[in-house]
């Protein structure tokens, strides 16, 4: 479902654009519709008023909390079930964080990722986006909104960007604290620039080397990093938010001394933020995550060298709750076919 699916509904019942706000705004900051001091059969047309309890238990069920896997770090990760049986995952982050999913499945293969496994299943709808948030809201406070589950936000663009519209503006969530997160897509640079919300922005850059990146992420458009790099460049400027290049810190792959020298040579002088996060391992997988210690080096090298550099720690450690692992528990998945790289991994950083 799409949030134009729920305007046109109300429309129908009579409501004007104040009427959708408000109906639109209680869903999304998870408020009852009889909310606020002002009487329902003062503001709003008789049918609308006589349809709200329908209209409200359908938006409340557009989906549904399977599992809850709350982590010693503040985090949990949800199982969210939606109306035609298919999962995603929400995770609730510290400090007023949700991260929701924009796609069952997601068609980009990235070769350390769960999600990609079972390729693309079908898109979530506007309407399915934003109620994780108001399920998540219900459970704690959400003041952020990271586009960074299951699947590729690109890849749904239509609906993402509907979601962030709304979540911007009824949904009271900041702008800066929306953050759209792609591989790469030239698509989503021109209409993450046109939006009456502009989201930050957050590019998956995994390494330095095209070829490498080719192979990790198979299926992504084929920029190089240093293409992608300027495109962020243009859009940080344009919007006045850093970018966040996300890098996935992989033991033996992308965590050698030739990549910290390609970081600083695509990063340096730019105006964004290098997030780098220990890969979280996946039994499935034959991928490893290096040691905090080995992680906080190279983050402290890269400080040295100019890069602003965040080391974060991925939600849900404890819980084996890397992205798409939950819905691989609760789903069969494909076995793995496990990739042979033509690029010669990293030496590994001392």
């Amino acid at each position: 479902m799409r949030i134009e699916d729920i305007r046109q509904r109300l429309r129908a019942l009579g409501a004007n654009p104040k009427h959708e706000h408000r109906v639109l705004r209680l869903w999304s900051q998870a408020l009852p519709q009889d909310h606020g001091r002002r009487a329902l059969q003062d503001f709003l047309p008789k049918a609308l008023r006589d349809a709200l309890p329908d209209i409200e238990a359908e938006l409340a069920g557009l989906v549904t909390l399977q599992s809850n896997h709350p982590a010693e770090d503040g985090s949990a990760r949800l199982l969210i079930g939606l109306r035609d049986g298919q999962t995603v995952e929400s995770v609730l982050l510290p400090r007023e964080g949700l991260c929701v999913s924009t796609q069952v499945g997601c068609a980009v293969g990235c070769q350390f990722c769960m999600t990609g496994r079972s390729g693309l299943l079908r898109q979530v709808g506007s309407a399915e986006i934003v109620a994780q948030v108001a399920l998540a809201r219900r459970q704690r406070t959400v003041k952020k909104v990271v586009f960074m589950g299951m699947g590729e936000p690109a890849h749904n663009l239509d609906n993402v960007m509907e979601a962030i519209e709304l979540l911007g503006t009824a949904g009271n969530i900041g702008h800066k604290n929306l953050v759209f997160s792609t591989v790469g897509d030239p698509r989503a640079f021109e209409r993450l620039a046109q939006g009456p919300v502009k989201p930050a922005l957050a590019l998956s850059l995994h390494t330095s080397k095209a070829d490498l990146r080719n192979e990790l992420l198979p299926r992504a458009p084929r920029l190089t990093p240093e293409e992608l790099v300027e495109a962020g460049e243009r859009y940080a400027r344009h919007s006045a938010y850093p970018v966040q290049y996300q890098w996935t810190l992989i033991e033996g792959v992308n965590d050698g001394p030739d990549e910290l020298d390609g970081i600083v040579r695509l990063l340096k002088g730019r105006y964004g933020v290098l997030n780098m996060i220990p890969y979280n391992s996946v039994a499935e997988l034959p991928f490893k995550r290096p040691s905090w210690e080995k992680a906080a080096a190279i983050a402290r090298h890269l400080h040295q060298r100019g890069i602003l550099t965040k080391l974060r720690q991925s939600a849900g450690q404890d819980v084996d709750g890397g992205c798409g692992q939950l819905r691989a528990r609760h789903q069969p998945q494909p076995t793995y076919q496990p990739l042979r790289f033509s690029a010669v991994p990293s030496t590994p950083a001392d």
